[in-house]
């Protein structure tokens, strides 16, 4: 079994191939994984083993239709995590967001449908759908997104739906809610907050702090992923949820608490245009259908991630800690 992992130096990335080289997912404990990745500002090469005999690293775009086929032939199937993704990023500069997200993943699936690797796993995001008051989304509800970031995913699931419909490539779509975890870049919420409020910086908070997300632990996300690829349906998708809703408040809170810091560390920011209100899943679908069930408690979970961050200050320290997330 040969996998390609586009995206696979990012967060989400990383930590399915480091699952895959450790033998973590059963019946594939000798796959051998070739991670494409362009290492942009949240691709680090830091994140994946220096050399492992299973492991080949390509630098390179999925924008780069000639690589992509050059790349392709012998791999068996593509996980495809490769996305620009962080929303305030896209509100200030959307062109580079329809690029990787729309075009790249168009030049994929036209990579797969050229070079006959028909079975790819699309990851995308909640956030396609928009923002919901009360209630949880199914997989059949409309996509309404909100920012040029989901509007950029939105686009790219369509495209590799498309390529299912049109050319019968086995694509599965996955969506998942706000993932955390180990080697987060510090530009989203729980990473920006825990290595601030570690170095006694103060942490930006949206609003209020009333907007709501659905946190899903990363090991989580990546095992359900897998269950997609192996076990999922072509032509179908698949929520992925976490059931832990909480407000950026109370994200906020616990992590003063974790970080031993002081609540006057909180500033009150202007909110982000167009902020979501809340987010939440309904993924029964693959939980009756795959046998899917997150593993991790978030609690624990978010106690782990923030040990984590303690421990390894030289991964997070020299990088950009700046902005506001949420």
């Amino acid at each position: 079994m040969r996998i390609l992992v586009t995206g696979g130096a990012g967060f989400i990335g990383s930590w399915y191939v480091r699952t895959l080289l450790d033998g973590g997912y059963l019946g594939y404990e000798q796959a051998e994984v070739t991670v494409l990745d362009k290492l942009t500002y949240a691709g680090n090469r830091g994140n994946l083993p220096e050399r492992h005999e299973r492991l080949t690293f390509v630098q390179g775009d999925i924008c780069d239709l000639p690589l992509l086929l050059d790349l392709l032939p012998g791999h068996d199937a593509v996980v495809h995590f490769a996305a620009e993704s962080h929303v305030d990023r896209s509100i200030d500069d959307a062109a580079a967001f329809v690029t990787t997200n729309v075009v790249g993943t168009q030049q994929l699936m036209e990579a797969c449908r050229r070079t006959g690797v028909r079975r790819v796993v699309h990851v995308s995001t909640d956030e396609v759908y928009g923002s919901i008051e009360s209630g949880s989304w199914t997989e059949e509800w409309p996509l309404a997104p909100n920012s040029p970031y989901a509007a950029s995913k939105a686009g790219s699931d369509l495209i590799a739906r498309a390529y299912w419909h049109t050319h019968g490539l086995d694509v599965s779509i996955t969506r998942c809610s706000n993932n955390y975890g180990p080697y987060q870049h510090p530009e989203k919420l729980i990473p920006l907050f825990v290595t601030n409020l570690l170095a006694g910086e103060p942490v930006p908070l949206y609003g209020d702090g009333s907007n709501i997300r659905e946190w899903l632990h990363v090991s989580d996300h990546c095992a359900a992923i897998h269950l997609v690829l192996t076990k999922g349906r072509a032509g179908a998708v698949y929520n992925i949820g976490g059931g832990n809703e909480r407000t950026n408040r109370q994200i906020t809170d616990v992590l003063l608490q974790l970080c031993d810091a002081p609540p006057e560390l909180v500033r009150l920011v202007a909110d982000r245009k167009g902020h979501d209100l809340r987010y939440s899943l309904d993924d029964s679908k693959i939980r009756d259908e795959l046998g899917y069930a997150p593993a991790v408690p978030f609690e624990e979970g978010l106690a782990a991630t923030v040990a984590w961050y303690r421990e390894n200050p030289q991964w997070w320290a020299p990088k950009d800690r700046t902005g506001v997330a949420g």
